[in-house]
């Protein structure tokens, strides 16, 4: 005869219950960690890309061209790499970290998959690809 109470789970119910939320709450915040990096590197990369079209722009509309230690066009590169390269090693790292954790908690799995990955590995194409424009512009 049931009173109308559920069963309590057990203790090892509970603790694969809790296992699986934490893994999902680490593996949420390694997503954000390399998302974080991506806004950061979008950023250096449109940064430097804005930078080098600028000052590009204005030599042009400019008679005179002074000759300084550093030009627009490398202060454009050297962002535009810390961009990607940024990107790169926070990538490499995401991955890194994902599949320790995946190797480790097998038993929990199949493990969702994100959009940060694709998300990182579109910004650095695309941040690869204004690097070699700027760096083949004179």
């Amino acid at each position: 005869m049931t009173d109308g109470t559920a069963a309590l789970p057990s203790s090892n119910e509970l603790a694969d219950t809790r296992t699986k939320l934490a893994l999902a709450r680490t593996i949420a915040a390694l997503d954000r960690t390399l998302m974080a990096w991506v806004r950061t590197a979008t950023s250096l990369i449109s940064f430097g890309f804005s930078i080098y079209k600028f000052f590009q722009a204005l030599r042009e509309h400019e008679a005179t061209v002074e000759r300084h230690l550093t030009t627009p066009r490398e202060v454009g590169l050297v962002m535009i790499g810390l961009g990607v390269g940024g990107l790169l090693f926070a990538t490499i790292e995401y991955r890194r970290q994902l599949h320790e954790i995946q190797t480790a908690f097998q038993r929990y799995g199949p493990f969702r998959r994100s959009p940060a990955l694709p998300v990182a590995a579109t910004i650095t194409g695309l941040g690869i690809l204004g690097f070699v424009l700027v760096f083949l512009r004179q």
